[in-house]
């Protein structure tokens, strides 16, 4: 199997952004991301059962992200950004971002020594810092979350392509952590459906789990699930909906969006949740 371990997941979606930013049309331009992917990311790709075919929604989420935290840092005064998982990002030197804005990436040792060593040279466009450590370790996260906290006032905290690799009780102690910091205004990341759970376990089950890296989590009761932990649903952005705005979207899209119509609203709204991008907004209450 090509994937090895979890860390191979940012190789994969670092061909992803390789690809779109190849294209006359593309939506963002990672410059850095063939380079990040490397040999063993294009051999991933290569290998997985519609590999290059089902790039789509992580080329669809990349340029979402970046609207989503271009919106928070420009127009509501987030002043710290903490990419927890980060793996081989690089919105740090790619976005025009503000050089006061404070940018924290966090992931495995492994995976940040390989990105530092690759990026070596190159100049953010912000503040930047990365944090080797893992993040299931809850003493070292504990005490990396409240030295962050004393530090920010307003932050973002971004998990993507993470939760869902994760248990729902890995997930609701995050939540809680996530919480504790008082900076941490707002939490973005992508969100899976059952429905689609099942199909990603249909063409990419027996890759991930080769690697250590099963898909989980997909919560039935969706963004509500994080209430308890304190948090509620900011914004939601359907990944379909995202898909045929970007132009990106699957070869059968048009007819699964027309057969949609003919159905329920209760089954409408689930096909619109069947992905999304999501953002909380931190509340006073948790149980």
């Amino acid at each position: 199997m090509p994937i090895e371990n979890i860390s191979d997941t940012a190789r994969w979606v670092a061909v992803y952004r390789a690809m779109e930013s190849a294209r006359r049309d593309a939506l963002f331009n990672d410059p850095f991301a063939a380079r990040l992917a490397g040999a063993h990311g294009t051999q991933i790709v290569s290998e997985l059962k519609r590999g290059k075919s089902l790039a789509w929604p992580m080329i669809v989420r990349t340029a979402v992200f970046d609207e989503m935290i271009m919106d928070r840092v420009a127009n509501h005064g987030v002043e710290t950004v903490v990419n927890l998982a980060a793996g081989l990002d690089t919105r740090a030197w790619r976005m025009q971002l503000p050089r006061s804005l404070r940018w924290i990436d966090v992931d495995l040792p492994g995976i940040t020594e390989y990105k530092a060593n690759a990026m070596r040279g190159e100049k953010t466009a912000c503040t930047y810092e990365a944090i080797a450590m893992d993040l299931t370790d809850a003493s070292e996260r504990a005490a990396l979350f409240a030295r962050i906290d004393s530090e920010s006032k307003r932050a973002l905290v971004i998990t993507e392509g993470l939760l869902i690799y994760l248990t729902a009780e890995h997930v609701g102690s995050l939540a809680r952590d996530i919480h504790s910091m008082q900076c941490a205004i707002w939490w973005l990341f992508d969100l899976a459906s059952k429905r689609l759970l099942h199909i990603m376990n249909r063409y990419w089950g027996r890759a991930v789990k080769a690697g250590n890296a099963p898909f989980q989590f997909a919560p039935v009761e969706g963004t509500a699930f994080f209430e308890k932990f304190g948090w509620r649903e900011l914004e939601f952005r359907s990944g379909l909906d995202e898909a045929h705005r970007l132009r990106r979207e699957m070869r059968m899209a048009p007819l699964w969006r027309l057969l949609s119509r003919f159905g329920s609203r209760e089954r409408r709204e689930q096909f619109r949740r069947m992905s999304g991008y999501v953002m909380l907004e931190r509340t006073s209450h948790t149980d």
